[in-house]
């Protein structure tokens, strides 16, 4: 029998193509609108160690903030990327629709804020984008207005395909580890694992607050994820740790594809590569493990009392 509703075709793709050129435009509003709603959510939920209060989730139809309360009234905010459209929605009910399509920054914190209103939450956030160099503030913001649907919803794939490799990845750890969680600041997708020992105090970086980033690595890490790049940069997956231990830097990794860029500070699996390779999840976890084992082993983790003991499968 056929499905009901049988997938688009362009969807039988895995990974796709998303290249910056074709939608660098669209990336930069974007990234402007999920800020909107990630400090919507920044406002609403109690602060949780590393910022894991305020990050965003992939879901199968786009991206999230999952429940967010305003004293005991629930608010929930979701990017459709399949109908393109952003719902603001309250456990009593009630609904906001916002059509996802080409229109200013500022016209969409206009709709976004209204629809708040009008359901009874209204939310005030600092109207100031974070991470982006010469911010304008969203109300004046005239300048982003792009929206490519089709590269939209690539990225949201690739962020799903993504968050299925990590959250396997992730499973092999039994210590501290974040969740898999889209960061609004620059859009990066990630993952962390931590030592369980303290690190020192990290410095100061370009648009973000000392507390935040000082919060962020107040304990040494090994992180890895996907970003989708910006004007001249790539898509890529990385993968650093904090602090950097001797020898990282040179460590032999995996694949051949990835190398340590001496410029981001980090290794770099570009993304294309990746997914023209003969099996891009295996090339994929490669890489998570062996910059993984870069971190740890250079700066001696107690890889026996964190990793899951690997068990052989059955037939």
């Amino acid at each position: 029998m056929m499905p009901t509703n049988p997938a688009p075709t362009h969807f039988s793709e895995v990974w796709p193509a998303l290249p910056q050129g074709a939608w660098s435009d669209t990336c930069a509003t974007l990234q402007l609108w999920m800020q909107m709603v990630g400090k919507i959510r920044l406002e609403l939920t109690p602060a949780v160690n590393h910022s894991w209060s305020v990050t965003l989730y992939p879901t199968v139809r786009g991206v999230t903030t999952s429940p967010m309360w305003q004293g005991a009234r629930t608010l929930q905010i979701d990017f459709d990327f399949v109908e393109h459209m952003l719902r603001v929605e309250t456990s009593e009910g009630g609904r906001r629709i916002i059509p996802l399509k080409p229109m200013t920054v500022a016209a969409f914190y206009r709709q976004l804020m209204a629809a708040l209103e009008d359901l009874g939450v209204p939310v005030r956030i600092w109207p100031v984008p974070c991470e982006i160099a010469a911010p304008i503030p969203f109300d004046q913001d005239h300048t982003h207005q792009d929206y490519d649907a089709e590269f939209v919803q690539r990225y949201w794939r690739i962020l799903l395909q993504s968050t299925r490799v990590f959250t396997i990845f992730r499973a092999r750890f039994t210590g501290k580890v974040s969740p898999v969680h889209l960061f609004w600041g620059a859009l990066d997708l990630a993952c962390t694992r931590f030592s369980g020992r303290t690190a020192p105090e990290h410095p100061s970086m370009p648009g973000l607050p000392d507390r935040v980033t000082r919060d962020a690595y107040s304990h040494e890490v090994s992180s890895c994820g996907f970003w989708p790049g910006a004007p001249g940069i790539e898509p890529l997956f990385y993968s650093y740790a904090y602090p950097e231990p001797a020898g990282y830097a040179k460590y032999s990794v995996a694949p051949a594809q990835a190398f340590f860029d001496a410029k981001l500070g980090e290794f770099v699996l570009p993304y294309e590569e990746m997914r023209r390779s003969a099996d891009p999840d295996a090339v994929l976890m490669e890489f998570l493990q062996s910059t993984y084992e870069a971190a740890a082993n250079c700066a001696h983790w107690d890889r026996a009392g964190l990793e899951v003991p690997t068990t052989p499968k059955h037939p």
